[in-house]
């Protein structure tokens, strides 16, 4: 069975910070991709997303996983110099510091591109911007969580002299539009595939 993806090129390359599961950490990155697997996937994540990148013969890119549909939940919302990808499935809602219920396959994965010069400390004050504003989203809709078991964000930006990036920031500010817009949008999405799924 063939799954849909979604791959994002970058016309040059991005310095990147992420927990992706394929080139997580701090790199620089050609672009990134959203890989779709089944909801009962138990693979070898490093070597399935190695050969996914070879397949499409991309090279440096940063990838991330899901098992929702991404051509329906894949939502985008552009703020100022930062667009967020997002895609949203909440089958396993979690909350910071409680234990979690049992695994159900279920992942918010966000990709912040930053049209903008930031040091890797801006970026990782970027990544708690974007977290609080992800929390913030769940609760607003009434989830109660503060995320899943197996988020992943990645933050995408070119090497810079700008060293913040958060809620008192214009580029905090932004940040939390757009990762907001997007992800009650992928939320809202992926409530209605599960509504339809569910459906006899």
């Amino acid at each position: 069975m063939r799954f849909r993806h979604f791959i994002k090129p970058f016309p040059r390359p991005m310095l990147v910070l992420s927990n992706a599961p394929h080139r997580g950490g701090l790199s620089r990155a050609k672009g990134f991709f959203f890989m779709m697997v089944p909801k009962n996937y138990s693979g070898n994540y490093k070597a399935d997303c190695l050969a996914f990148e070879r397949e499409h013969g991309l090279k440096d890119f940063v990838g991330f996983m899901t098992a929702a549909d991404i051509e329906k939940v894949l939502s985008i919302a552009r703020s100022g110099k930062v667009t967020a990808y997002v895609t949203a499935g909440i089958t396993n809602p979690a909350i910071a510091g409680e234990v979690p219920p049992p695994w159900k396959p279920g992942t918010i994965n966000i990709a912040l591109v930053i049209e903008d010069g930031l040091t890797v400390g801006a970026m990782a004050n970027a990544i708690m911007t974007a977290t609080e504003a992800k929390t913030y989203t769940l609760l607003k809709l009434g989830y109660n969580a503060t995320g899943t078991t197996s988020d992943g964000i990645g933050i995408f930006a070119f090497e810079g002299n700008r060293e913040w990036a958060g809620t008192a920031t214009e580029l905090g500010l932004n940040i939390g539009r757009a990762v907001r817009q997007a992800l009650e949008e992928s939320l809202r999405k992926w409530e209605r595939t599960r509504r339809a799924s569910d459906s006899p």
